[in-house]
């Protein structure tokens, strides 16, 4: 068993739904630190009453870490070994904990990595997508404007495109990409992975969409969706209409410099619009 070194932090993966996809080395770290930091204790708790760890836990999420950093800055300075976990997966991949991590580092203290889970690696691994390259995007943003236009702003991406979202958006994302991407873009949705009713449905977007419009079980849970690239003669077309319409901007309104550039490029409109920045 490895002993933690005392004044460390210790970043530690935790399953993304089966408890028991933990590494055994995450466990004696766990067993070991002075201190679990941990996005939500109720949840942490169980997971280590499942394990047979009992730790004492504090609190880390994004409405106090600014206040925390330092009390964990002067802990780590006095000796104590930390841990630091999200409810599930892998620490700051979505999750809270940047602040600490760089604030430790640019301290001088010991960061160090314990690998395990994560969502977005999971569902690559069985979407039977190319996976050699890949995006990984995260949440998109929650209103429609904005979401619209991250998305148009990755419609010329050739990597494999990776998202996270809820239930709460989950339908009104896959169709936002539908708009943005095409209809007909391989695409992979990936639920509950590694719990009870998990699923990865391979389709292209539309056809995802309409499984989510008629199949109420598959809007429950927590999703990763994976996109495939756009082709690289897409990707081109894209890349020559934001040049037209970047240079067409300066004499026309956005509306009409988005319509001329799509005419001389082949580019969708919507995809040209408001891709100046």
């Amino acid at each position: 068993m490895q002993t933690v070194t005392q004044g460390a932090l210790y970043v530690v993966a935790t399953p993304i739904g089966n408890m028991d996809d933990i590494s055994l080395r995450a466990l004696s770290v766990l067993r070991q630190v002075d201190r679990v930091c941990a996005e939500d204790t109720r949840h942490t708790r169980q997971l280590l009453a499942h394990h047979g760890i009992d730790r004492p836990l504090l609190a880390l999420h994004d409405h106090n870490e600014s206040e925390r950093v330092p009390l964990l800055l002067a802990r780590l300075a006095a000796g104590e070994a930390l841990a630091l976990v999200s409810d599930a997966g892998t620490p700051l991949i979505s999750d809270p904990g940047f602040p600490l991590v760089r604030a430790a580092r640019e301290a001088g203290h010991a960061v160090h990595p314990v690998p395990g889970a994560c969502a977005a690696i999971a569902a690559l691994s069985v979407a039977g997508l190319p996976c050699e390259r890949f995006c990984f995007e995260g949440f998109l943003p929650a209103k429609a404007g904005a979401r619209g236009q991250r998305l148009a702003a990755l419609a010329a991406e050739s990597r494999t495109l990776v998202f996270y979202e809820s239930a709460h958006r989950i339908v009104e994302s896959v169709a936002a990409m539908v708009e943005a991407f095409g209809g007909d873009r391989p695409a992979v949705l990936a639920r509950e992975l590694t719990k009870l009713f998990e699923t990865v449905i391979s389709d292209r977007l539309d056809g995802l969409g309409a499984r989510l419009a008629s199949d109420g079980n598959q809007r429950k849970g927590e999703f990763v969706v994976i996109v495939a690239g756009a082709p690289e003669s897409e990707s081109r077309q894209l890349q020559e209409g934001r040049r037209l319409y970047r240079g067409l901007l300066e004499h026309l309104p956005p509306s009409q410099a988005a319509r001329i550039a799509a005419e001389l490029s082949g580019a969708p409109r919507k995809a040209l619009y408001g891709s100046d920045g």
